[in-house]
């Protein structure tokens, strides 16, 4: 199935759909040769497909599988549709100039929720490589082949019931350590009240979110982000986020969450635009320090 359209501003199809990556062998989202976007979902539990592509300032959409009917109707949530920028009027030069540049990265919403869930569980408190190698290995295992002439090795997100049903050695083979893989087990056993979350506000979508042990602050932002388009869910608690605002818009390369909120108080309603945008300029400080140790739970 396809269907073509025409956005009702410019969008930057790869930039607004890059949240929800994980990694650059992310076995659900991929990007060819040719430019085009290959993602896979679960829209109302059924599998599905998705290429995109641009031509002449239109987007289209192919799909296949089950799902795919139900995911081509998602296409222009996930690309920003009804993201509203109004009110965002970014004073600082860098933010500003961010902006212009980058007009096209929009904050899309997906309203697959365990499907943003489970990656932002693996990445707490952990480094990106731990994270991305451990959602590889899960999907690689866990999910079903994707539909259609996907990329290889392409999968679909498994269904809540089966996230429930890993077997704790299989966590472990992933890297996975025992409070993420609980985290995810409990979500899991309780996606059908999660999803419910989809039609609150995104104040109280948070309440319920950080209602399951495990789940914080950060987590429950980084949901809202990419499931709900919260163009002001800022990611209170990240390990380098706070450093890239106060470097951008103060020259110091040492932030913290107390200043990254003062900084961003301004844009309060599109907090997490203007965090975007400076990440998409690539304005975080200099890296001179040692990288982070890359953990292997496998060995434990």
């Amino acid at each position: 199935m396809s269907r073509t359209w025409r956005p009702r501003h410019p969008v930057d199809v790869l930039a607004t759909l890059a949240a929800h990556q994980r990694g650059p062998y992310d076995p659900a989202f991929q990007l060819d040769t040719d430019g085009r976007v290959w993602r896979t979902c679960r829209p109302a539990g059924e599998a599905a497909t998705v290429c995109l592509r641009v031509s002449a300032g239109e987007v289209t959409a192919t799909a296949w599988g089950s799902g795919a009917e139900a995911a081509l109707h998602a296409v222009p949530d996930w690309l920003g549709e009804h993201d509203d920028p109004t009110g965002f009027r970014p004073e600082h030069p860098v933010l500003r100039e961010a902006y212009r540049r980058h007009p096209g990265t929009l904050v899309g919403r997906t309203g697959l929720l365990m499907e943003a869930l489970v990656p932002a569980i693996l990445e707490q408190k952990v480094t990106g490589t731990e994270a991305y190698r451990g959602w590889m290995r899960l999907l690689r295992r866990y999910g079903e082949p994707a539909p259609g002439p996907a990329p290889a090795r392409m999968r679909v997100v498994p269904p809540p019931e089966r996230w429930a049903r890993i077997p704790s050695w299989d966590w472990h083979r992933a890297g996975v350590g025992p409070q993420r893989s609980r985290t995810i087990v409990t979500a899991a056993r309780h996606a059908a009240r999660l999803e419910e979350t989809v039609l609150m506000s995104s104040a109280d979508a948070d309440r319920r979110l950080r209602a399951i042990p495990g789940i914080g602050v950060w987590t429950s932002a980084e949901v809202r982000q990419r499931v709900f388009g919260d163009p002001d869910a800022v990611s209170v608690g990240d390990y380098g986020l706070p450093h890239v605002v106060a470097y951008a818009l103060t020259g110091e390369r040492r932030g913290s969450d107390e200043l990254m909120l003062e900084l961003l108080e301004p844009y309060r309603g599109h907090r997490h635009r203007a965090c975007i945008l400076l990440m998409r300029a690539g304005l975080g400080p200099p890296r001179r320090g040692p990288r982070a140790p890359v953990r292997d739970y496998r060995a434990i």
